[in-house]
């Protein structure tokens, strides 16, 4: 999803910056477009990052036998996010 959404913020601000040719007093259209263009960079950037990331657990089980001797075993799990 946040691919999605820094990619129309690029071309929203893409549109803004240079398509459109018409002057508004109260606001400078290419400094917005370009501020568009570079929060959906941004965000871009972040949902690769977010999208890649990998998690790390440590899995701890103990268990009991019949002569009442604890064991306790580790083991390393490396969870990757889901893919959707």
């Amino acid at each position: 999803m946040s691919i999605g959404l820094g990619i129309l913020l690029i071309v929203i601000g893409a549109i803004l910056t240079f398509a459109l040719n018409f002057a508004v007093t109260w606001i400078n259209l290419d400094l917005v477009g370009y501020i568009l263009m570079g929060a959906g960079i941004v965000i871009v950037i972040i949902g690769i990052v977010l999208m890649t990331r990998r998690r790390r657990t440590t899995v701890t089980s103990r268990s009991v036998d019949a002569a009442g001797r604890e064991r306790l075993s580790e083991a390393d799990r490396r969870d990757d996010p889901p893919v959707y």
